[in-house]
């Protein structure tokens, strides 16, 4: 209806207000000021290329992004799988759906600073719950966040945070397939498990490429249980730490716009990347 254009622009105008404020004008400063050294927040020089070339040799930056990498590796088979997997289980009972559906959300309302203080005070070596436990087993106690295991130990709460968000996703996507092709498929005698892999799982392959996507954009954006947990030290330094410690602890605005620019290419080359080795026939319903 023509007639009603004018109320859609109008209802649009607040999303679009907003997302031009926290979205859009963000990046393309960030574009700005990507292309100057800056020393603090009036004292800038323009540099040209010179930040973006500083980023292929900066040693600190490629050990930060191989952390990210192994954090969304993790991510990826344990969030995901997870989430898939308890999606499927729940999805096969008739009571209590809305019960566990609940129950396994309920992290992801939590604050991540809330979750990282949390684990801070699991991983504590002297009085720490995990240290506790051992110590009642007369099992010796674990620095939890030395070198060797501080990254692994970041990623259990940055992999609990979000399973409940991709659960319920799954949950959603397994409830539009009709119960028809479930009857006929226990007709014909086949077994759960089959019918998970190759019913339930390709006809929600779709779904499982989002998912895949939103998880790799969102390891992109670790920041809080890093920097909580570990302040970046003992191995632990990620994408978001690092660009944070150049903007905002050396304001060194031009380079941490730079790395921030370089997170954005790197998201986006990766998820183009998970979409293409994901790309088959999907089944539709």
């Amino acid at each position: 209806m023509k007639g009603d254009r004018k109320y859609i622009v109008l209802f649009l105008l607040p999303a679009a207000a907003i997302m031009t404020i926290f979205l859009y004008y963000p990046f393309f400063k960030s574009l700005y000021l990507s292309f100057y050294r800056t020393t603090g927040f009036f004292d800038k020089k323009f540099v040209g290329w010179a930040n973006y070339e500083r980023l292929f040799t900066d040693k600190l930056l490629g050990a930060a992004t191989l952390h990210t990498l192994e954090i969304m590796l993790y991510v990826i088979v344990f969030q995901v799988g997870i989430a898939l997997v308890l999606a499927v289980l729940v999805d096969n009972i008739s009571k209590l759906k809305s019960f566990y559906r609940t129950v396994f959300f309920f992290p992801v309302v939590i604050s991540g600073t809330a979750i990282s203080l949390l684990f801070v005070l699991f991983y504590n070596y002297n009085f720490g719950l995990l240290n506790n436990l051992l110590a009642q087993f007369d099992i010796e106690k674990v620095l939890w966040l030395d070198e060797k295991n501080a990254l692994k130990a970041v990623s259990i709460p940055t992999v609990w945070h979000y399973v409940g968000f991709y659960f319920v996703l799954f949950l959603t996507a397994m409830s539009k397939i009709p119960s028809d092709y479930y009857e006929a498929a226990k007709l014909e005698g086949i077994s759960a498990f089959k019918r998970t892999t190759m019913l339930t799982i390709p006809l929600i392959m779709s779904d499982i490429k989002v998912v895949i996507t939103l998880a790799i954009t969102g390891t992109l954006k670790v920041f809080e249980f890093v920097w909580v947990i570990t302040s970046g030290q003992n191995g632990t330094e990620v994408l978001g730490t690092y660009m944070y410690k150049k903007a905002m602890v050396d304001q060194n605005f031009g380079y941490g716009s730079t790395v921030a620019i370089y997170m954005v290419v790197f998201g986006v080359l990766l998820a183009v990347i998970a979409n293409r080795l994901l790309k088959r026939d999907e089944i539709t319903y």
